[in-house]
């Protein structure tokens, strides 16, 4: 072979290297459910457990050795952005408010369970995941993350036993989702797919967009048939909210005070356990529930309602329910989203089993907040209602896409084994 051949195919060799190492780099990791506290945390470095939140604006965590210190004075556009999202209740950062003497920027992480809040310092940190083709991990990766670092432990009161912080996935500056994107140089999205615990497996997260195969299902890629409805930003909040135009139980809309959903907004939560309606919004529901689920057996023997287990505002005896492949026969709940597109849970994400032989309606009353207060959002809808779904936050689009599995296949599915 001539020399001049060789180094053609050298040089083509060394193009498709580069080119290789320049394509953007989807991101995987596994998504555990806390079957104590039924909140979901993901692995992110050297054992480390990190709670999701999708409402989050930040990393953070107890500070740990291999931190690197992040000094950046508090007047600095990074100080500002981590504080962008100001938590009620907390102090407020800034220059003339800053504890430290040398003036570096301070933040202040919240539990998004308690809601208690205490002033932290930017760290540079490692996110440990691997990359993807959309079946398996490929190659594992190491992310430099910015991360806010606490010293008081009373910000993991009420986090599942063994996590250090929170993995905030919002749609702000400093959330996990953005820094992902930048340093793999994939698009500002990222798809989620949360398991039920327990020996169902892990579920899955992917950064940057699809594919997603799941194991037992051949060759069906997941997110090419996902619906999708527009997000609406909020001014004040980096959370995700959708517009509902109304909530029915089968084809029957519930009767709900004008303009119920649109005050306030409906928001969605991987730190709440369970879908938490408004009063104005829930009481409503519940009474539209417990006649459409007695109208659905009219011909038959009626569920027996049994007395409630807190929070929850309804219960059966579960022998009198019928229990089928997608959950309890019971009315199905639907959001009527934007966009013409239907939400629809049937009973496995609307009815939870609280003992045996007794199954709760999955929805439950917002305490503490009036009727109708705009301050607070109308619906949240909470992790349980979104498990098994497989759901795409898309900021370049500005998209919510989901899509209900099948019966046969559980976010529990997808292949961990890495890819040889």
């Amino acid at each position: 072979m001539s020399r001049s051949r060789l180094a053609v195919l050298f040089m083509l060799a060394v193009s498709l290297v580069v080119l290789a190492s320049g394509q953007p780099r989807l991101v995987v990791v596994p998504v555990t459910k806390d079957t104590a506290t039924s909140l979901y945390t993901i692995p992110f470095y050297d054992g480390a457990n990190l709670v999701v939140d999708i409402a989050g604006p930040l990393v953070w965590s107890t500070c740990q050795r291999g931190h690197l210190p992040a000094k950046f004075p508090c007047k600095s556009d990074t100080c500002k952005l981590a504080n962008a999202y100001p938590v009620p209740g907390c102090p407020v950062a800034g220059c003339g408010h800053d504890p430290r003497k040398d003036r570096t920027c301070t933040t202040y992480p919240y539990n998004p369970v308690t809601g208690s809040c205490a002033a932290a310092s930017l760290v540079h940190m490692r996110f440990v995941a691997n990359t993807t083709d959309g079946k398996n991990p490929v190659n594992q990766v190491s992310v430099r993350a910015m991360s806010a670092c606490g010293t008081t432990k009373k910000l993991l009161v009420s986090l599942p036993r063994g996590a250090s912080g929170v993995a905030g996935l919002a749609g702000s500056a400093l959330a996990l989702l953005a820094q992902v994107a930048s340093s793999q140089k994939v698009a500002k999205k990222f798809l989620l797919c949360l398991p039920t615990g327990g020996a169902n497996g892990d579920g899955v997260s992917i950064f940057g967009g699809s594919p997603l195969y799941l194991e037992y299902t051949g060759s069906l890629e997941y997110t090419s048939s996902l619906e999708h409805t527009p997000l609406v930003a909020r001014k004040d909040s980096p959370a995700y909210y959708v517009a509902v135009k109304y909530i029915a139980l089968e084809s029957s809309r519930v009767p709900l005070p004008p303009h119920a959903l649109a005050t306030g907004g409906v928001v969605l939560s991987t730190t709440a356990p369970y879908t938490v309606l408004r009063a104005d919004v829930y009481r409503p529901f519940l009474a539209a529930f417990r006649e459409a689920t007695a109208a659905q057996w009219q011909y038959a023997q009626k569920p027996r309602e049994v007395k409630p287990v807190p929070p929850f505002g309804v219960c059966y005896d579960a022998r009198t329910l019928a229990n089928t492949r997608t959950g309890y026969m019971v009315p199905s709940v639907t959001l009527a989203l934007d966009g013409e597109k239907n939400w629809t849970m049937t009973g496995v994400n609307s009815m939870v089993v609280v003992k045996p032989g007794k199954a709760c309606l999955a929805f439950v009353e917002m305490k503490e907040v009036k009727a109708g207060d705009g301050k607070a959002p109308a619906v949240i809808v909470g992790g349980f209602q979104m498990e098994n779904f497989v759901l795409q936050f898309d900021l370049v689009r500005k998209r919510f896409r989901f899509l209900r599995l099948p019966y046969y296949a559980q976010c529990g599915h997808f292949n961990f084994t890495r890819s040889s």
